[in-house]
């Protein structure tokens, strides 16, 4: 299938690794031009590598307004203004809601939140004259149904579904559309984080844990990076030119909310 992307601009956050790197392989694959951010210059130029050596890198903290406005500007002088962006970062810090410090919330808010209100601002005028655009959030299943494990993620995640309807009713008359999607548990390094975590709470060793985790999904397994890559692929494409302000499961069932 066609997505109608060969050409297009493309920024991915947090793309060197796990599903972000999924992403942008996945529309290099669609023939899009890539701009890809980490803070690690290292990861960023094994990424680059892995992608066949044409994506743009920059180095990136993405809980910086001074650096999200410098990559935007960047990838416009080194590309031109982007026709996607996909919003990205690593999970908020873990932990009991009744011991997570006002220090951690903060680092949530900025890492989580912050990044999606900021980058958002800065493409928005160049999609508007364009007449064309897609910006789609990666954010979690917790957006939906809250983990006792990840109350900072969870609440940050549910407030990103209505910052995405929010945006999307901004942009929809400018030809601009924005979606989030919602993994499930995924094999990425920040799912192996988790897995300790949830393994030293219940006492279990961290295998039996994702073993446990997998075991929840009616599916029985994980997702895999590109699993979620094509949905957001798709979300980007020509094809989803009707598709703006929905929040798109992709756990393999795992979530019973309607909501």
């Amino acid at each position: 299938m066609d997505f109608g992307l060969q050409g297009k601009i493309a920024m991915v956050a947090a793309s060197s690794k796990g599903i972000g790197f999924a992403v942008a392989k996945e529309l290099a694959a669609e023939g899009c031009q890539l701009s890809i951010c980490s803070r690690n210059e290292q990861d960023l130029e094994h990424a680059v590598e892995q992608l066949g050596g044409e994506a743009r890198s920059y180095c990136v903290d993405v809980t910086s307004p001074e650096d999200l406005a410098w990559w935007v500007q960047e990838t416009k002088n080194d590309l031109g203004a982007p026709d996607i962006l996909v919003t990205n970062t690593g999970g908020p810090p873990a932990g009991q809601v009744s011991t997570l410090t006002d220090e951690q919330w903060h680092v949530g808010i900025e890492s989580t939140l912050m990044n999606i209100v900021r980058l958002m601002r800065l493409v928005r005028e160049d999609m508007i004259a364009k007449g064309w655009g897609r910006i789609v959030h990666i954010t979690s299943l917790v957006a939906k149904e809250p983990s006792d494990l990840l109350p900072i993620s969870s609440t940050l995640r549910t407030g990103i579904m209505a910052l995405t309807r929010v945006q999307a009713t901004d942009l929809a008359i400018h030809g601009v559309t924005v979606n989030s999607v919602l993994p499930g548990n995924t094999r990425t390094a920040r799912q192996m984080h988790l897995a300790e975590v949830r393994a030293a709470k219940e006492a279990i060793t961290q295998d039996e844990a994702l073993v446990r985790q997998a075991e929840a999904v009616p599916m029985k397994r994980l997702a895999e990076p590109e699993e979620i890559a094509a949905a957001v692929a798709f979300l980007c494409s020509e094809r989803a030119s009707y598709v703006t302000g929905i929040n798109m499961l992709v756990d393999g069932g795992v979530t019973k909310t309607f909501v």
